[in-house]
Order: C-alpha cells, then structure tokens, then sequence
C-alpha cells in the first residue's frame, strides 16, 4: 500500500511539474561522503528541456586502499520557484576496491556494480553556477558492497 501511495504521489509530481529549460552543459564537483567515494567529477548533459543524463567519477586513496566508482544517471527536472528546480532520477555504475592489508600480507580487491536512484534540488544562478543537493541511495551487488548505501552530497558545477 505504502509503494502504491509513493508511485501515485510520483506520477502525481511528474503531471503537475513546470519544465524549466536546463543548460546544455555543466561540469564540476560533487562532495559528499558515505560510500560516494567523498569527491567526485561530475559532468551533467542536457537530452531534452527537463532531462539530463549525469556522469560521476569519484576515486579514493588511502593507506590500506584504492577504488574509484563510475556512476550514470538520468534525470528528470522540474521548476519549483524561479531558479530553483527539484530533480529525481535512476541509474547505476561500477565500481573497485583494492584493499592491502600489510601485516597479515593479505591483498584482496572487488570489482562491484550498483543501481541507484536519486532526488535532489538545484539553485540555478544568473552567472553560470548551478549548486545542487542530492541524495542517491545505491543498492551494490558484490561481496564487499552488497548492502544498501545513502550517499547525501553538495554539487557545485560551472554550465554552459
């Protein structure tokens, strides 16, 4: 009943929502923590006036690890007020861990692919500065990551 509810109240949002035209092109920066691999690169690209497909590339370094982790998305924009758009969409990506664990001469790594959602909203500035807040829960399927993650992030993108 509860997923009947939130699929009426999707579609619901998806026949009201004002289409805002989107930029082309934005590129930048996407912080956040939680599994998202902290950093990222990210690059947006306009398919239509209210939908995008997003690219994501975040790495990690560490002393006892590397990985990095590809993310795709498309995403569906709709104005709230203004330069203020809200954003919903899915995806997925891959992703690698590579652990070294010195003392007990253990090297193990995983090659892992994930699905996604995500929801967020935007700030579309007059200057060509968009900042975005979002949250991509990811559902992993390998042996290290195969639980659910909730990855929350700031974006800050330059779009032309």
């Amino acid at each position: 009943m509860k997923k009947l509810c939130l699929i009426k109240l999707c579609l619901f949002g998806f026949a009201i929502g004002n289409s805002q035209e989107i930029s082309d092109n934005a590129i930048g920066l996407r912080l956040g923590d939680s599994d998202g691999f902290g950093a990222e690169i990210s690059y947006q690209r306009a398919l239509g006036d209210n939908n995008r497909l997003e690219v994501d590339l975040g790495w990690r370094s560490g002393n006892n690890f590397d990985g990095f982790k590809l993310a795709g998305l498309y995403q569906w924009v709709w104005n709230l007020d203004g330069n203020f758009n809200w954003y919903a969409g899915a995806g997925g990506g891959l992703g690698s861990y590579s652990f070294d664990n010195l003392p007990a001469g253990i090297d193990d790594s995983e090659t892992f692919f994930f699905v996604a959602g995500d929801i967020g909203i935007e700030y579309n500035f007059d200057i060509p500065l968009l900042l975005s807040l979002d949250f991509r829960p990811e559902i992993g399927f390998g042996d290290f990551n195969d639980d659910l993650d909730f990855d929350i992030a700031l974006g800050i993108r330059y779009q032309w």
